[in-house]
């Protein structure tokens, strides 16, 4: 009876440690938004794509390769990125050689380009035209 017991309240704590990663699962799913409609992707990557912004062949995602004067430029255009990313918790793939920064934008959980997306690299290009124009 006593293993019983024991195994029993070990299989209900598991449940419940599941049962609740699932709700955690979900809120986090509902939170992270949708992949980008067709309507949404001429709207709202038409200024993206004039702005430098590419599509990525063979992939749902966009590119965009971000040129400084010197490694600290791009150091510090990455650090303030990373920030802002992290309070989106939406994180770029990004390279850095020197005084470039490639980064590439989707999102892995609707497997393509969401709204969060659009919000990213919309800030990277204003981060980019406020780092250029403080440093000079």
């Amino acid at each position: 009876m006593d293993v019983f017991y024991a195994r029993s309240n070990q299989f209900r704590i598991i449940f419940k440690i599941y049962s609740t990663h699932l709700n955690i699962s979900r809120s986090i799913t509902k939170k992270m938004g949708s992949k980008l409609t067709p309507e949404e992707r001429k709207l709202k990557l038409s200024p993206l794509l004039s702005n430098r912004w590419y599509l990525v062949d063979g992939r749902d995602a966009i590119k965009k390769e971000f040129l400084f004067k010197n490694f600290n430029e791009a150091f510090g255009f990455m650090s303030r990125v990373a920030l802002f990313a992290e309070k989106m918790d939406h994180h770029p793939e990004w390279f850095n050689v020197y005084n470039k920064v490639q980064i590439t934008l989707s999102s892995h959980d609707v497997d393509g380009l969401s709204n969060r997306d659009i919000k990213l690299a919309s800030f990277m290009d204003t981060a980019e035209k406020m780092f250029l124009e403080s440093v000079e």
